[in-house]
């Protein structure tokens, strides 16, 4: 069997800043979720929101009209409550109550370039194990992304995530879904798994742009695809949650696109010369 090379669009610097660019623009989206999100509001509402920041910001949401076979995707945002674990679609019938766990995925065009991110928050009070759950997610994004300022190869930043999460707790990686690789289109060559073998896939090189994406959820990691022919769900209906951020391999280091500081604070001295430079 012949395996399909795949087609990874290196950047140039130039290129990256206007990435950077887009993903600033997913920033302020998530920062208008933060503070927007809360009990008795609509993930309809959200979606409004956000689609004005990105047009305020003169980007063009990138995920409105999207299509992969099953109709264009409505929304400029994903809106996943709970089980859902990612792609489900904004509606005025989501109303938010207290105790959610909430997942928003945005992307955002700019000049051409593409940012994607996701952030998951706590809609008032929750229970311990769903902020437990949360921030085993954000923990492995970040080990993910360390990851890949040191290892040669993408299984690296695969297994970084998968051996993180390990340390949190008992948490299912969901399977079947993963990060990408991402630039003038939102979804490019290389798959990203959040599991695996540090000496697969493709060489890591400067230039590649990547969308770091851990799903873990409470219970298996098996999911199933509603009758919308969007939204994923966890098979046993344990809750999930969803983080993301778009990163740059650069020269001297990772630029992680889609965060205010670039990264700075997480990353360290592994954080690019033009993240610190900000």
């Amino acid at each position: 069997m012949f395996r399909r090379r795949q087609q990874i669009q290196y950047k140039t610097p130039e290129q990256i800043r206007k990435m950077r660019t887009a993903g600033l623009v997913v920033a302020e989206v998530h920062q208008a979720m933060r503070e927007s999100a809360g009990p008795g509001v609509t993930t309809a509402e959200l979606d409004r929101i956000a689609e004005q920041v990105i047009r305020d910001c003169g980007g063009v949401p990138s995920f409105k009209g999207y299509d992969i076979g099953n109709g264009p995707y409505p929304g400029s945002i994903c809106s996943s409550v709970n089980e859902q674990v990612v792609h489900a679609i904004p509606s005025e019938d989501a109303i938010l109550k207290e105790g959610d766990l909430l997942s928003v995925d945005v992307g955002a065009i700019v000049d051409g370039w593409h940012g994607d991110a996701a952030i998951t928050v706590e809609i008032g009070e929750v229970s311990p194990e769903l902020t437990a759950l949360r921030e085993a997610c954000e923990a492995a994004m970040w080990a993910g992304i360390k990851a890949a300022a040191s290892s040669k190869r993408l299984g690296g930043i695969s297994r970084a995530i998968e051996e993180s999460v390990d340390r949190s707790g008992e948490y299912g990686i969901v399977t079947g879904f993963g990060g990408h690789g991402i630039g003038t289109e939102m979804h490019q060559d290389p798959h990203i798994l959040n599991y695996g073998r540090p000496s697969e896939g493709p060489k890591l090189r400067p230039g590649m742009a990547l969308a770091i994406e851990p799903m873990i959820t409470l219970g298996s990691e098996d999911t199933a695809e509603l009758a919308d022919g969007w939204t994923i769900v966890t098979d046993d209906g344990s809750i999930a949650a969803h983080v993301e951020h778009t990163i740059a391999l650069c020269e001297d280091g990772v630029w992680v696109l889609t965060a205010p500081d670039g990264g700075v604070e997480q990353l360290g001295d592994a954080a690019a010369s033009a993240a610190r430079a900000e």
